[in-house]
């Protein structure tokens, strides 16, 4: 089995060195048992992100501010943009959703778009994600989340691949169980790129094709294992849909498979929301401010963490190809909302 964790990431109040040093050490600690380490992450709270990266030296480590609310987010806007590559996120989940909330996305893209991959919306909120930009500082402590999908290689069946999880979850847990500082595994389905990285290549070997695999019960199977089986839960533990980081839900969303609409109906059942979809320049302000209403609402209804993290290159308009330079995310032609 190829064991990958996607990211460790240490929630401080004051992020320093010693952070930097304990973060290194549970990297080794995961290597030595032969663990593939992606990222390593600090997240802290409503602090400038400009002195953030001033404290945390280590380019290798990515960083986070957490959950603001709408005042704290444009006071934090413009070090926010000006920093790059320091994630937050807004939470709207009690917000009037108006003109002023979409600005902040639009600020955004008008003057660092490619932050916009570090900026999500927010809804019901789950604590200690150790996925950006949805992670939000609750106590001291780090919580680890895998990139799963890489274990399903060779699986024939659902059953197989949730025995491998478990398997991995298990070792973890076993690892860290003892350690006061282990807030526990976020088990979200966290897939990047293609074959054997890519969730829906997995569902397309499962069923015929993308398409056939939306109405079977394979996604609330998936998501109830996660919830359910994970030795110490923690943070989102659901399905993410990343539409240009899962390279093969990119060609979906390409054929129209993949409409904002299907986005949140499997998110409403199985997933966490809309990640990575791509939003032209060009979009109606009036789009936007119903999606996110649309978001709210049925996040609300169903007290489920939900999100929206719209990505542009700042250019693309409806109807063209983006140019992200962002090896993370698939260029695309970019459709209307």
């Amino acid at each position: 089995m190829k064991k990958i964790v996607r990211t460790i990431c240490y929630f401080s109040k004051s992020p320093s060195k010693t952070i930097v040093d304990r973060l290194n050490k549970l990297e080794t600690i995961l290597k030595i048992k032969g663990f593939e380490i992606q990222t390593k992450r600090i997240c802290t709270t409503n602090t400038n992100c400009i002195k953030l990266k001033d404290i945390i030296k280590d380019k290798s480590i990515l960083l986070g501010i957490g959950k603001l609310n709408f005042e704290q987010s444009c006071k934090r806007l413009d070090d926010f943009i000006s920093a790059g590559n320091v994630s937050f996120n807004l939470d709207l989940t009690n917000e009037n959703i108006s003109e002023n909330r979409v600005k902040i996305l639009l600020e955004i893209i008008k003057k660092n778009p490619g932050a916009t991959f570090c900026f999500a919306y927010t809804f019901n909120n789950a604590l200690s994600s150790p996925y950006f930009p949805s992670a939000e500082f609750q106590k001291e402590g780090f919580s680890i989340g895998l990139q799963p999908t890489d274990l399903a290689e060779g699986c024939t069946s659902l059953d197989e691949w949730f025995d491998r999880m478990k398997l991995v979850w298990n070792e973890i847990y076993s690892i860290f169980k003892k350690d006061k500082e282990f807030l526990g595994i976020d088990s979200s389905i966290a897939p990047i790129f293609e074959k054997n990285g890519s969730f829906i290549y997995f569902m397309k070997k499962m069923h015929i094709s993308f398409n056939d695999s939306i109405v079977t019960d394979s996604y609330m199977r998936i998501t109830n294992f996660i919830k359910n089986e994970n030795p110490k839960p923690v943070g989102l533990c659901g399905l993410m849909l990343p539409c240009l980081e899962d390279f093969e839900l990119a060609d979906e969303y390409k054929k129209g498979n993949f409409s904002i609409e299907r986005n949140i109906f499997l998110s409403l059942h199985s997933g966490l929301g809309i990640d990575t979809y791509p939003i032209g320049i060009d979009e109606r302000m009036e789009k936007i401010i119903n999606i996110l209403k649309t978001v709210q609402g049925l996040s609300n209804k169903y007290k489920k963490p939900l999100s929206v993290r719209f990505v542009s290159d700042g250019k693309a308009k409806i109807g063209e190809k983006t140019n992200f330079k962002n090896v993370y995310l698939k260029d695309i032609k970019v459709r209307n909302l």
